[in-house]
């Protein structure tokens, strides 16, 4: 997406997630100011349950005379572009409009379009609007308040510069012109002397788990950007892997999640927690969530919220197995030998559609998976459209290359998106036919349980299945686990003698 394909509306509104956080802010300010020199009528919003609290960002909209606006009722603008966050999210509050824009850098699935810049790759969504306004050449440093807002919002969401990871976030700290005074006071305004006690009390009264190695704390009420900081300090202790940290507030309760546990994502657990009586959602080590009282109190009655949250995190935690494909099979029972149907699908050489050694993405059905791109490494597009990596030499053995381009729709079309600058690349101009050869056999047996399976391609990141769909391994090679949705099983596998 590039700004200037939305210059065509004159009424917009940008908004950020409810209870904004630095990079929200300085996101939303930057966007602001240029609409704003586009002679745009403009407005920088936020909904959500309460007003902004925390003391820095109360300073940083006072210093640099930010002009957000909390609102609980919008009327709909010709185009409402949200920041740091994605329309339709449970920590967006919901505004009808007549057209729809997103700049953001969560990974919720989905991907950049005409309408959308999403970089998952990207640390802070203030560097996203960075390169965007320099792409239209617009000059942040024109004014010192813009410089200031952007690298601010950098600095908080890379845990103040530490989390750097790509070249245009080194580009961006070195070419700003920001207000170093400013920014001084504000990373020594993060807590007020009650916010200060609320943290020490709340973590001296820690709950823990050494079986899960999990704390579970009670907070008294506070600023809910407060829950986050307790939370990043408690998962600093090296026997805590995953925080949980909740308070009371208007209406219900307010929780932030962390965890550095590779099988336990803060944004699923967030929504596990809230499921049904709330919303949560977020990063994989970073999320946070809402619970309604009312909810609450409809389903649990007068349970106590604490033993609710005990209860909920022993039912997520019973709720998954977890395999790890590089320790292979180790329980063949249950297994059965399928062949896979001798339809056509199609194929990628990776090397067509990136150089050798290129990081990507690839969107599964299961979950997203990082690949190498190399000679040896291809991409298979599969009946339903997802794609999945495959060595070449297992391709070989398996499939027989046909002479003709795979054209087939999809209602999502398989895409890689490269990690250094997360473009997102179409495959099927790359893609060739291909069909299964009679003497592919798999091993295959329907899951009892949701089941995280860590592939031997991606160690980091687990593939997601549900009850009922099929883990499978390759004949020969016990290692070669996967999941495959029970649809797409059922479609393209039958039973062999």
């Amino acid at each position: 997406m590039k700004l200037e394909t939305l210059e065509k509306y004159n009424d917009i509104v940008i908004q950020m997630h409810d209870n904004p956080d630095a990079d929200a802010v300085g996101s939303g300010y930057a966007i602001y100011r240029y609409f704003q020199a586009k002679g745009k009528r403009v407005r920088l919003i936020y909904g959500g349950r309460q007003p902004i609290t925390k003391s820095n960002m109360k300073l940083l909209l006072q210093e640099l005379a930010i002009p957000v606006e909390y609102v609980q009722e919008l009327e709909a603008p010709e185009l409402l572009l949200t920041v740091d966050c994605q329309y339709g999210e449970g920590n967006v509050q919901r505004f009808e409009a007549q057209n729809i824009a997103m700049i953001d850098h969560h990974n919720t699935g989905r991907v950049s379009d005409a309408m959308s810049e999403i970089r998952s790759h990207i640390v802070s969504c203030a560097t996203i609007c960075y390169d965007l306004l320099l792409a239209e050449g617009f000059d942040v440093n024109a004014d010192i308040r813009i410089a200031t807002a952007l690298y601010y919002g950098l600095y908080m969401d890379s845990k103040e510069l530490s989390e750097i990871r790509h070249p245009l976030e080194r580009d961006m700290i070195d070419f700003l012109h920001y207000d170093r005074v400013l920014v001084r006071r504000l990373n020594h305004a993060n807590f007020t002397i009650d916010e200060m006690e609320t943290a020490g009390i709340a973590m001296i009264r820690h709950s823990y788990d050494e079986n899960k190695r999990l704390s579970i704390i009670k907070s008294n009420p506070c600023d809910p950007n407060i829950l986050g900081l307790v939370g990043d300090l408690v998962l600093q202790v090296d026997s805590i892997d995953v925080c949980i940290i909740f308070n009371e507030c208007p209406g219900g309760f307010k929780l932030s999640v962390r965890s550095c546990a590779p099988d336990v994502a803060a944004n699923e657990l967030a929504r596990f927690l809230t499921a049904g009586i709330g919303d949560g959602g977020g990063h994989l080590d970073k999320a946070g969530g809402f619970i309604s009282k009312r909810q609450y109190e409809k389903r649990y009655g007068e349970k106590g919220i604490e033993s609710f949250f005990f209860q909920r995190v022993d039912e997520y935690y019973d709720s998954y197995d977890v395999i790890y494909a590089k320790d292979g099979v180790k329980d063949v029972s249950g297994f059965c030998k399928y062949r896979k149907k001798a339809y056509i699908c199609g194929f990628v050489r990776t090397t067509e559609v990136v150089p050798a050694g290129t990081v990507c993405r690839i969107r599964t059905l299961e979950g997203d998976a990082t690949v190498t791109a190399g000679e040896d490494i291809y991409l298979m597009i599969g009946y339903f459209g997802e794609v999945y990596p495959i060595e070449r030499v297992v391709f070989e053995r398996k499939y027989r290359v046909l002479d003709a381009s795979f054209e087939k729709s999809f209602e999502y079309p398989p895409t890689l998106i490269t990690q250094a600058d997360g473009k997102t690349r179409k495959l099927l101009p790359f893609a060739k036919q291909c069909i299964v050869q009679e003497e592919v056999r798999v091993f295959a047996r329907e899951l009892c349980k949701d089941t995280k399976v860590f592939t031997k391609w991606d160690y980091e990141k687990y593939m997601a299945g549900e009850a009922g769909d099929m883990l499978c391994y390759t004949e020969g090679d016990a290692k070669d686990l996967y999941i495959i949705k029970k649809n797409v099983f059922g479609e393209t596998y039958e039973e062999a003698e």
